[in-house]
């Protein structure tokens, strides 16, 4: 097969759908698969790393974000053309929603995957005076029936986000989980001298990684280690992100031991403070997946997710706690994790995310793309090359 991925909003400080679009490639390249990506960038190019095409197109930055949006989605149809891949696959509902039927005219097989939830994102930013007066609900019903209808499959990754499109009586969705670098992440990757950068040994450190836009909430974070201070409890927060909502934060954070790294472009890094936290918060009520909290449990730490996102599905009792929307929860569910034996939970972090292995994810896809087909109705590639991030995926700005 020769597969074509399609985005928006994968930028270098990008998280979950860069990610994704990584794995996916490098799993359909080892099963002996052509892939070609076409995303936004400042300027036109091309580029081919570790045996993936990457088209990049000319794009305007979102106001206020460091994300491109595809504006001028007749010049991807052009290049998917000239590609001619077998099947494409759109990780993106808004400028490119419309590619399924470029698809259908060139006998293309296509997905597109629901990375959002219509619903509760229009929701999440409804202003409190106009919930309930704006017809949310039915305006995701109207773009999710459309979406369905222009793709062969339509792809969630979570029965939570299933549910906009199950209750429409969508008959061409399916499901399939994301995963988690195993490798990359592990309790092995604690790093001492890292963990005292921030906290004193007898402190609880808190992290919690997200973009820091209003709707990823990390304000309940903030709020959670407010109330832990205020019981005495000798905790320390790091958040790991960026984002316009970012000096909102810090003025809520005014006063308590909080520390803002800012976007975390090291991997190991990354990986390394989430081994070495003791538990970690995932606010967030729209999230879909939730790949940081994930990896966080890969790296054998505990996490404290949002009683009203995807993340429910992912957590059990003994690798982490699911709590209500607010400061005073999530600091109930860290005292819940904290009065755990140390060894039990950091085991059963680790063993649910084993669950979830990028192998699977990797597997799911190309059976809904359907790994038999004979790749012999592709022709070879000629398309330039250059040299890239070690992904293949745009620089920066």
């Amino acid at each position: 097969m020769r597969i074509a991925q399609v985005a928006n909003f994968v930028a270098p400080t990008s998280g979950g759908i860069r990610t994704t679009l990584r794995h996916l490639a490098a799993g359909y390249v080892a099963s002996g698969h052509e892939v070609v990506r076409v995303l936004p960038a400042r300027r036109d190019g091309a580029r081919q790393v570790d045996g993936v095409t990457t088209l990049m197109v000319r794009s305007p930055l979102v106001p206020g974000t460091s994300y491109r949006i595809i504006t001028e989605p007749w010049r991807v149809a052009a290049m998917l053309t000239a590609a001619n891949p077998t099947h494409l696959e759109v990780h993106d509902r808004t400028t490119l929603r419309r590619l399924g039927r470029w698809a259908r005219q060139q006998g293309v097989h296509s997905l597109v995957v629901s990375h959002e939830r219509v619903d509760r994102l229009l929701g999440a930013k409804t202003p409190y005076s106009l919930r309930g007066v704006l017809p949310v609900r039915a305006a995701a019903d109207v773009t999710n029936r459309g979406l369905a209808a222009g793709y062969d499959t339509v792809v969630t990754t979570t029965r939570w986000a299933a549910a906009e499109f199950m209750r429409l009586g969508v008959d061409n969705l399916s499901q399939v989980p994301l995963g988690v670098d195993l490798d990359r992440f592990g309790a092995e990757r604690a790093d001492r001298s890292l963990r005292r950068a921030f906290a004193r040994d007898s402190d609880v450190l808190l992290v919690a990684i997200s973009r820091m836009d209003p709707e990823k909430r990390v304000d309940i974070a903030i709020d959670a280690l407010a109330e832990l201070v205020r019981r005495g409890v000798p905790a320390r927060l790091v958040l790991a992100g960026d984002g316009k909502g970012r000096k909102e934060l810090e003025r809520r954070a005014a006063g308590l031991p909080v520390v803002f790294l800012g976007f975390v472009s090291d991997r190991a890094r990354l990986s390394a403070l989430l081994a070495s936290a003791d538990v970690a918060l995932a606010p967030g009520p729209v999230e879909t997946f939730g790949l940081a909290a994930l990896e966080a449990m890969a790296s054998a730490t505990p996490v404290v997710v949002h009683h009203g996102s995807a993340l429910a599905e992912l957590v059990e009792p003994g690798c982490g706690r699911i709590a209500a929307g607010c400061g005073y929860g999530f600091a109930e569910a860290v005292e819940e994790i904290l009065a755990l034996d140390p060894a039990a939970r950091r085991a059963a972090a680790r063993a649910r995310a084993e669950q979830y292995p990028w192998s699977a994810t990797v597997e799911g896809f190309l059976a809904l793309h359907g790994q038999e087909a004979p790749p012999a109705t592709a022709t070879p590639l000629t398309l330039p090359t250059g040299r890239g991030d070690s992904d293949g995926l745009p620089r920066a700005a």
